[in-house]
C-alpha cells in the first residue's frame, strides 16, 4: 500500500492482488491474483473474483459481483439504481434507507470493452464479450459478443478443444 491509495480497513484482499496507485476501495472483497488499475473506486459489498484484471478508471459500485478471470477495460461504469435521484419527495437528500441496491453479475470469464456501462438488474454470461463503449440494457448470454447501444448480440463464440475462442 501507500500515501496514494485509500484502502479502508473492511477490504479483503485475496493472495498476489496487484494494486496500482489511486485507487479507492472499501467493504469489497478482491479476490487472488488480480490487479487492479489506477483510478478504480470498488465500493462497499461489491466483489472482484480471482484472477481478474480491473483496468483504470473503472467504477464497480455496491451490488456487482465480478466472478473469477474476468477482464474490465478501461473506464467502465456500473450503475446500481434504475431512477437515481438526489433528494426525497420531501425534499430531504436521499440517505442508504431512501433506496434499495440492484444487483449485476458478471460470469466467470467475461470481458467487457473500455467505456462501456453496465446498467443493473443486468447479467453477463460465462465467456461473453461487451464491446468498447457498450451499453448494457439486459442480460448477455454465456459465450456472446454484443456491442453497441442498447448493446444487441453480434454473434456467439465457440470454445475449441484447446479452450481457444473461435467466433462462429
Amino acid at each position: 500500500m501507500n500515501a496514494y491509495n485509500c484502502i479502508a480497513d473492511d477490504v479483503k484482499l485475496g493472495k498476489n492482488v496487484r494494486l496500482s496507485n489511486f485507487i479507492n476501495l472499501y467493504g469489497c472483497e478482491v479476490g487472488d491474483d488480480t490487479k487492479i488499475g489506477a483510478f478504480v473506486e470498488i465500493q462497499k459489498n461489491a466483489s472482484v473474483g480471482k484472477c481478474c484484471k480491473i483496468s483504470s478508471h473503472t467504477f464497480i459500485c455496491e451490488g456487482v459481483v465480478i466472478e473469477d478471470n474476468v477482464f474490465i477495460g478501461h473506464g467502465v461504469t456500473f450503475i446500481n439504481d434504475s431512477y437515481p435521484r438526489a433528494a426525497t419527495r420531501e425534499g430531504a437528500l436521499q440517505t442508504e434507507a431512501d433506496w434499495k441496491v440492484e444487483p449485476t453479475v458478471i460470469k466467470k470469464g467475461a470481458s467487457i470493452g473500455s467505456g462501456a456501462t453496465i446498467l443493473s438488474n443486468t447479467n453477463i454470461g460465462e465467456n461473453a464479450i461487451v464491446g468498447a463503449g457498450s451499453v448494457v440494457t439486459k442480460d448477455v448470454p454465456p459465450n456472446s459478443i454484443v456491442a453497441g447501444n442498447p448493446a444487441k448480440i453480434l454473434r456467439s463464440i465457440e470454445q475449441t478443444t484447446e479452450g481457444n475462442s473461435v467466433h462462429a
